[in-house]
């Protein structure tokens, strides 16, 4: 049986890199999706600006809070990220294969991110939403995983995935103009190695750092009101203080509900609220997972190389005993 070894060591690396960058910047999301998820006139906002959810935390004493579901959050990231870079890396080596091409274009390229996106999106959607609800729940009073998932009914652990699906876009159009730009990058040095495989070949740190940021500030500025309106669809559910939300807590869960709530309360401002807090937490998660990644992608050949060849000198002993 034929083992895709490339389409793992893609997987593994994106990752682990997915798990790094999660938890270094864990805090700034935290503070960010509770700034997205509030829907209020201007005149009542809790928050004018993403700082104050940080102070807040800090005068109630509550830091460690703006942790509250690291865990869920790094399960969700790793199990999306191997699933979305193993589907990539599949689906692309696949088209090589049976288009008999050298390289891909980019329509073929973002169809085949947004396949993986779509398939990523509906695999761990109940975890997005639960990491959701567990960061904009109070300070202090976030629930676990599974008290997370079990609020109302099983197919509001789904709440959002219309909207994740259409941000399968996003990533389509990051990892296409990172992949794009890398393969320029290396042209040069590929030529010298046109027998070598492309795995042997890694950016440096600060080249895939830059391209990450670059990448994903693109897919950020033309996805956002839809990410907006993504956390407040998963947002956790309001205390009974807050002005007229308990009322509206149903219609919000759905799209139309979504932007209509946004429009009548913050106009078209407010589908770009927290846009500058977003950029700067994608821009710096994608540009340290694909730093990490890249570095990753030689160290995990080499460990499921070796891996591999114990394997199989050992299987003649199993099998004799």
């Amino acid at each position: 049986m034929a083992f895709d070894m490339e389409s793992v060591v893609e997987a593994t690396s994106g990752a682990v890199g997915a798990l790094v960058s999660t938890t270094i910047l864990y805090p700034l999301d935290t503070c960010k999706t509770k700034y997205q998820a509030e829907n209020r006139d201007h005149l009542h906002q809790r928050y004018r600006n993403i700082s104050d959810v940080f102070w807040e935390a800090i005068s109630k004493g509550q830091v460690l809070s703006l942790y509250q579901g690291l865990g869920t959050k790094n399960l969700q990231s790793f199990i999306s990220q191997f699933i979305y870079f193993y589907g990539y890396s599949f689906f692309k080596r696949l088209y090589l294969r049976e288009s008999k091409s050298k390289s891909i274009g980019t329509t073929a390229n973002l169809i085949i991110a947004a396949a993986a996106g779509a398939c990523t999106a509906i695999a761990t959607q109940p975890l997005d939403t639960a990491a959701s609800r567990m960061q904009t729940s109070d300070f202090g009073k976030s629930k676990g995983l599974l008290e997370s998932l079990t609020e109302g009914s099983w197919s509001d652990a789904f709440d959002g995935l219309g909207i994740s699906l259409l941000l399968t876009t996003n990533p389509s159009i990051q990892y296409t103009v990172f992949d794009q730009l890398k393969q320029r990058l290396l042209k040069g040095k590929m030529r010298e190695e046109m027998d070598g495989v492309s795995s042997s070949q890694a950016l440096s740190a600060f080249s895939a750092f830059v391209l990450g940021a670059v990448s994903k500030c693109i897919a950020t500025c033309l996805t956002y009101p839809a990410i907006r309106c993504k956390v407040m669809i998963q947002s956790a559910k309001s205390d009974g203080n807050e002005d007229g939300m308990t009322q509206s807590s149903r219609s919000r869960k759905t799209i139309s509900g979504t932007i209509s709530s946004v429009w009548e309360k913050e106009g078209i401002s407010g589908f770009f609220k927290g846009l500058h807090a977003q950029m700067l937490k994608t821009v710096l998660t994608s540009a340290l997972l694909l730093m990490i990644k890249e570095k990753l992608t030689k160290t995990t050949w080499v460990l499921l190389i070796a891996l591999r060849r114990i394997m199989l000198t050992t299987r003649p002993k199993i099998k004799s005993s």
